[in-house]
């Protein structure tokens, strides 16, 4: 098996029936910051045991992939992995690492909640936002050619069963977390069949919630109530190459990528993960932000109902933040990725 290394770094306590979660620690600062967020859940107690597992920097597989046949069914079988930021390597032959998980493990729903954090200074504050993006098609599907030199076509997949998929979850979500609006964010003004099916379903699927108010803006519309006042936006489902662009946007508004929770979430298994870059200019240096995936750490212990351990967390972080006396290079502070680790440890 591609391990790296086996851990059972966590104090297990007998109440709690423990589970293993697969690490992928990252490139550049991605073990600092996964160091960072194991002392966490180790002081916080959390009943996981940590299975380490290597993304590769060359293919594995005739199809370019970076990661094996052998880690992809184990993260099936254990159900949850955490994912530090990762380089795929530039050129032909390489498959995207991210694309590679979401086609093959089926993780059609990206979920990127946004949410404005005390002790960090913006010009939008109040901001409660959340991206639903369909995660496995549209012009990220990878079916692309040169049909005569200098001419290259790119196919935008759109099928039904996707569109039923992301909007029923994007639904479920704002159900089970007591949002009030969904969004459904297009341009089916333009791609009238493509996009107009996905707007066609996510209206279909709105009847089955009368509870939740349901409406829908093209794409560039939506962008531009987000730039001017994202307080009266609550949930946004939309395709996938806009959910990529409109996801980071909100994470502009909140304060950065550094700041931002996302998981990747399917039938069988999910992924959670830092979208961040590797910052290969301050690897190793101590300096690095571990928020963004230690958000993603609370995101994963809620989707798996280890609900007091992440409040706690939460709680300790938001405090940590909000003090604003341990704040890392990119939040205008000067502590060390260990200082601000250990001042989210003392307050738990």
């Amino acid at each position: 098996m591609n391990i790296i290394r086996k851990a059972s770094t966590t104090i297990l306590r007998p109440q709690f029936n423990y589970q293993k979660v697969i690490l992928f620690p990252g490139d550049g600062i991605g073990p600092e910051i996964s160091k960072a967020v194991i002392d966490i859940f180790d002081a916080a107690k959390v009943p996981i045991e940590w299975e380490f597992h290597e993304i590769h920097k060359k293919r594995v597989t005739e199809q370019g992939d970076l990661i094996t046949e052998e880690t992809l069914k184990q993260v099936k079988a254990l159900k949850y992995a955490l994912k530090g930021p990762f380089e795929t390597p530039i050129g032909k032959g390489y498959r995207s690492i991210n694309v590679t998980l979401r086609k093959r493990l089926q993780l059609f729903a990206n979920v990127r909640p946004c949410k404005s954090i005390k002790g960090v200074q913006t010009p939008y504050p109040g901001v409660d936002v959340v991206t639903i993006r369909e995660n496995t098609e549209g012009e990220y599907s990878g079916l692309e050619h040169e049909v005569v030199p200098g001419v290259v076509e790119n196919l935008k997949i759109v099928s039904y069963n996707a569109c039923q998929n992301i909007a029923q979850y994007a639904f479920e979500f704002a159900r089970a977390n007591n949002r009030k609006q969904v969004v459904a964010c297009h341009k089916a003004g333009v791609m009238k069949q493509g996009d107009g099916l996905f707007l066609k379903v996510c209206d279909d699927v709105a009847k089955n919630y009368p509870e939740i108010e349901f409406s829908e803006e093209q794409i560039d519309t939506m962008a531009f109530k987000l730039a001017n006042d994202p307080t009266k936006i609550d949930v946004m489902v939309m395709p996938n190459l806009y959910g990529d662009i409109v996801s980071d946007l909100c994470a502009g508004l909140i304060g950065g990528l550094g700041l931002t929770a996302s998981g990747n979430i399917g039938k069988d298994c999910e992924v959670y993960e830092a979208v961040h870059g590797t910052a290969p200019d301050i690897a190793g240096k101590n300096l690095a932000n571990p928020t963004a995936l230690l958000l993603s750490g609370i995101m994963m212990l809620k989707a798996m109902r280890l609900n007091d351990f992440a409040n706690r967390i939460e709680t300790a972080t938001y405090s940590v933040l909000e003090e604003g006396r341990y704040l890392t290079g990119d939040l205008g502070g000067k502590s060390t990725t260990t200082d601000y680790t250990k001042a989210i440890i003392d307050k738990l």
